[in-house]
């Protein structure tokens, strides 16, 4: 049982792996070793995730979702199935964990009147500014 939060935790038995050939270091071992680990989790059907987290995990993971809904992530920065498989599992409870923090609402404000008067009274300034310029152009032809 991978435990993510308080409220969320992940049942080993939800998450597949599958040991393939790592590209990168690893000297004689890279052509005879699978070192690479590719994990899969199917989201959508996970009794784990709350519905909510659920929509955005899918919203947030992008293209490493596929249409079926199921995460892949491949780890293969070590030279050991051990710690790649590692990596991957703390990749998943990274973007688990992003998810679970639900966005605060957008709370809407307004301009001061002060502000307001001061962004005009530039708008103003600016606008002298350039038909002065515009008459001395007219002028210099």
């Amino acid at each position: 049982m991978l435990s993510i939060t308080p409220r969320i935790s992940i049942d080993e038995s939800e998450l597949s792996f599958r040991f393939v050939r790592s590209s990168g270091p690893g000297g004689q071992n890279v052509n005879k070793v699978s070192t690479a680990v590719q994990l899969e989790f199917n989201v959508p059907a996970s009794p784990s995730l709350p519905p909510d987290v659920k929509d955005r995990f899918l919203r947030r993971a992008g293209k490493r979702i596929s249409s079926e809904g199921t995460l892949h992530i491949r780890a293969q920065r070590f030279r050991t199935q051990e710690q790649n498989r590692a990596d991957a599992i703390e990749r998943l409870c990274a973007m688990v964990r992003a998810a679970a923090i639900a966005p605060r609402p957008r709370v809407a404000t307004r301009a001061s009147r002060a502000s307001h008067e001061i962004r005009l009274h530039g708008k103003r300034r600016r606008s002298i500014v350039k038909k002065l310029r515009a008459k001395a152009a007219i002028e210099q032809d």
